[in-house]
């Protein structure tokens, strides 16, 4: 078995899965039985890949914290990029810093997404992929989501048995994609990117390319296929926040907004201090007057 016919064997299993847990709820063959199945797939992954995300977190901020070095080493050897490169790459050596491991969260997830996109494309043609048997195709094939069929897609909606009703759900699935993406990466350049970070420039410009880029292909993709990545996104933009909130990078405005909580937290648990504890007692001025000579006693020492 090749790696592809491997991994869509593992799609469809996690799917059948979920789809026998949620057949308790709903019919077998409706279209949230099926789409369902596909947010339970995202939420498994995602949460398999929780330990490549706490590394890419972990890399982006040594990133940060070595920026200083990475410009004098540029600046040290300008005008020789076998050089930098040897030196950067020492430095990342000794820092524990992969500059690629942004990507890996992504890179781990294309070959899922691609194995749903076959099974998906097995479920158009009535054709078992992924060990799936012919009765689980056939109900995947006539579960809609309000008229669109899952394998359904805007560029060949006119196959299917509601063309307009697969035009709407495509349409709105891709505009939902298309914003979500922009939002997860506006979210790290805004709250989570310090000014002087060279990466910034870069990603603005990612900001930009990747929602383009799924606006246009994502009139290719089935309905099941936006789904996903519809939910990875949402997922994506809940895990950042939590990250971002407790443990932002050095020197961002996330820091900034973590340590203010905490300053206000603090004071807040002090709390402020009351007229009885700035004004002395009535006991304690007693004694301070006691204590204090008259001025009747001073002219007689005189």
């Amino acid at each position: 078995m090749n790696p592809i016919n491997w991994l869509e064997t593992i799609v469809a299993s996690i799917l059948t899965f979920f789809h026998r847990i949620l057949s308790i709820i709903f019919l077998p063959s409706s279209g949230w039985a099926w789409g369902l199945s596909i947010v339970g797939l995202v939420v498994l992954i995602r949460i398999l890949l929780i330990p490549l995300f706490v590394k890419q977190i972990k890399s982006q901020r040594n990133m940060q914290l070595i920026q200083p070095k990475v410009k004098e080493i540029q600046k040290k050897y300008a005008g020789d990029r076998e050089r930098t490169s040897q030196e950067l790459m020492k430095l990342y050596k000794e820092t524990g810093t992969n500059p690629l491991s942004s990507c890996l969260p992504i890179l781990a997830q294309a070959p899922i997404f691609f194995a749903l996109f076959q099974v998906l494309q097995g479920i158009a043609q009535s054709h078992p992929k992924g060990g799936m048997s012919s009765e689980l195709v056939d109900s995947a094939h006539n579960a809609t989501i309000f008229g669109a069929p899952l394998y359904a897609t805007f560029t060949h909606r006119g196959t299917t048995a509601s063309p307009a009703a697969t035009a709407w759900v495509t349409v709105i699935l891709i505009i939902l994609m298309t914003a979500t993406t922009f939002l997860t990466q506006r979210q790290l350049i805004v709250k989570n990117s310090a000014p002087d970070n060279p990466m910034v420039q870069q990603q603005k410009i990612l900001l930009y390319v990747f929602p383009f880029i799924f606006a246009i292909s994502g009139i290719n993709f089935p309905v099941g296929v936006l789904l996903y990545w519809l939910t990875t996104n949402i997922w994506t933009m809940g895990q950042q926040f939590y990250v971002i909130r407790n443990s932002p990078q050095p020197g961002t405005p996330a820091e900034a907004a973590l340590k203010a909580r905490k300053d206000a937290k603090a004071a807040k648990k002090s709390g402020p201090i009351t007229d009885s504890e700035s004004s002395p007692t009535p006991d304690t001025e007693s004694k301070t007057q006691r204590n204090q000579p008259t001025r009747k006693s001073r002219k007689k020492k005189n």
